[in-house]
């Protein structure tokens, strides 16, 4: 063969060799990231998630996107939360119930009546006390926070009667999260109270083995409590962060500049969020009403009264200071 000849072929081979790696580069930055949601996609998780994965397609030009995963369909929110530190689960929003079984510090969203309205908690949240509850989450769940998103303030419903004091909460089973704190506000208020993953909530007020839960307005529509629930009581009695979170590995293997766009695609979303899911509230009071649901607005002075030891017994868990700054923070 010619030495041109074998120019022309060492060229071609090299080409269809840059051309392969240049492929390979494109087909690795492209990237579809899991997203687990306890919730539907009209709730205001939904509106969140969805808001952050079209705010990350477009600061990426398309290479990032998310896909959804409705419902628990990866898991309840403690699996979903080992399944991010395990690096096998992509990314996910929860509420923050399960996570004071990891770092302590995170049970002081169980704690009652700490935050008196959305812009005490939204203050608090975004401040350096929000950042260091973030890096304790790294440290020790091996999780990354991209944004404090809502579900939002709780409040009871149940199968029984209308509260309008804790006296009125004799005798009736009531399901918690899987937290210890909450089982104590609950016995201090008079319940019985017993921790059930969310998965078996539903069936279990269905089938009076439950007789009460508390959530979210917006989460008692949207899982339709109002079939199996008659009494609604707005009891505000906490306030529920939703972390949008992602596995730590999967976000440290991102580069620096993909870092920064789920960053920024996360902090855009955020406002959408806890907007829509203070509309939300206001919009499901109405409608859980129309629904049938008796709506009853009890004083809270007796509640909070009632729970006060709650939060002295748990306060050197938690941490003093930290409890301490929540209930006094200034904004």
């Amino acid at each position: 063969m010619k030495t041109s000849q074998l120019k022309n072929v060492g060229l071609t081979a090299l080409t269809a060799s840059v051309l392969a790696a240049s492929t390979g580069v494109l087909a690795q930055a492209e990237q579809v990231i899991e997203v687990s949601l306890p919730l539907g996609p009209e709730s205001q998780q939904g509106i969140g998630v969805l808001k952050f994965g079209e705010e990350l397609e477009r600061l990426s030009d398309g290479r990032l996107t998310i896909d959804p995963q409705y419902d628990n369909a990866l898991g309840a929110e403690r699996e979903v939360i080992e399944g991010m530190g395990f690096g096998i689960i992509d990314a996910g929003i929860t509420s923050t119930g399960p996570m004071g079984g990891f770092v302590d510090q995170f049970m002081l969203f169980d704690l009652p009546y700490i935050f008196d309205d959305h812009d005490h908690a939204y203050a608090f949240l975004d401040s350096e006390h929000g950042e260091e509850l973030a890096r304790l989450a790294e440290e020790e769940m091996n999780v990354k926070f991209l944004a404090w998103m809502e579900n939002g303030f709780r409040h009871n419903t149940n199968s029984v009667r209308a509260l309008e004091h804790p006296d009125d909460l004799e005798g009736i089973n009531h399901r918690t999260q899987e937290s210890r704190v909450q089982v104590d506000t609950w016995e201090a208020l008079g319940a019985n109270a017993t921790p059930m993953a969310w998965t078996e909530v539903y069936t279990a007020l269905q089938q009076g083995v439950m007789d009460s839960q508390e959530n979210p307005l917006a989460t008692i529509y949207d899982v339709n409590f109002y079939e199996v629930q008659d009494y609604l009581n707005m009891t505000q009695h906490v306030y529920s962060p939703a972390p949008l979170m992602m596995s730590l590995d999967l976000f440290n293997s991102f580069s620096e500049e993909d870092q920064a766009i789920i960053m920024e695609a996360a902090e855009i979303a955020l406002s959408v969020q806890r907007e829509a899911s203070q509309e939300l509230e206001q919009r499901y009071l109405k409608e859980l009403e129309e629904l049938g649901m008796t709506v009853t607005h009890p004083d809270l002075d007796p509640f909070r009264e009632a729970v006060r030891p709650v939060i002295d017994e748990w306060k050197p868990t938690v941490g003093e200071d930290l409890v301490d700054a929540a209930i006094n923070f200034e904004y």
